[in-house]
């Protein structure tokens, strides 16, 4: 078996997309970034994988910068062999993300350093809980006239998650916002915190990012508008809603599990020196 590369989405898609559909809550962010590809918002140096035995595709993998490499739910015996063909193929990868087995088994397998590693936990929606007290304001689906408050905003959430900046934003904000996939919540007519859904792929969405500015934090705004953008998903069709949190901030773990969300696996992202 050898891992085949290709940079074309539908060559790729034919050979992998069924795969990845057969469980697409723990596949959740390579297919919601290869439906990004196709609409054109990943436009870079792509990089699509999976490998075959037998004439049936049984790994993938998605590198789609500037994200990083992303493991779906694939065998872990097969991520050595993934690493090796990477590294012939003098691929640079600088952070990877996916399932916690997969991704630290990248990670030794890896010829750089760890330099940063985030660990991550998957929800997925069960039921939705009553809320726990009133919060004031009402939630609104963004506008374009939305555009660079969000890009500023989900600047901010990456640093804060991330510590480094993001590249440029209004892009992949612009798309979101033609998709109607981001909502504000407002009190007062201001804008008080935001969150996005992805439409719905084979009846899953994924709920993220979630932010409050922190001048408003402390108020049931983020609840609140996690309440309202689940219920989007929803209605737009989705019967599998999904979120990842960070591990390392348990009020938002706590938040999503008032609200009705389980977990049901855990992830980790890892940054390379």
């Amino acid at each position: 078996m050898a891992w085949i590369f290709t940079s074309d989405v539908e060559v790729f898609a034919g050979a992998a997309e069924p795969w990845l559909l057969r469980d697409p809550v723990r596949n959740t962010a390579p297919l919601t970034v290869l439906r990004g590809i196709r609409a054109g918002v990943h436009s870079g140096d792509v990089l699509l994988a999976w490998l075959e035995e037998d004439g049936r595709t049984v790994a993938a993998a998605v590198h789609a910068p500037p994200r990083g490499l992303l493991l779906p739910d694939l065998p872990a015996s097969s991520v050595p062999s993934l690493a090796a063909a990477l590294i012939e193929a003098e691929r640079v990868v600088p952070e990877i993300s996916g399932p916690l087995a997969q991704v630290e088994a990248f990670a030794a397998s890896w010829w750089r350093p760890v330099k940063r590693r985030i660990l991550e936990r998957l929800y997925r929606l069960e039921s939705v809980s009553p809320l726990r007290r009133p919060v004031s304001g009402a939630a609104r689906t963004a506008g374009t006239g939305d555009r660079e408050l969000l890009a500023a905003w989900l600047a901010d959430f990456h640093f804060e998650a991330l510590g480094e900046r993001a590249g440029e934003l209004l892009p992949v904000v612009s798309s979101r916002i033609g998709r109607e996939e981001l909502v504000l919540w407002e009190d007062g007519g201001r804008p008080v915190a935001c969150a996005a859904f992805s439409a719905p792929i084979g009846a899953m969405s994924r709920i993220g990012p979630v932010y409050t500015p922190p001048e408003f934090r402390g108020r049931g705004y983020g609840e609140a508008v996690t309440r309202a953008v689940t219920r989007e998903a929803l209605d737009a069709g989705a019967t599998e809603v999904l979120l990842f949190t960070d591990l390392g901030n348990p009020v938002s773990n706590s938040v999503y599990q008032a609200i009705g969300y389980r977990a049901i696996a855990d992830y980790a992202e890892i940054a390379f020196g």
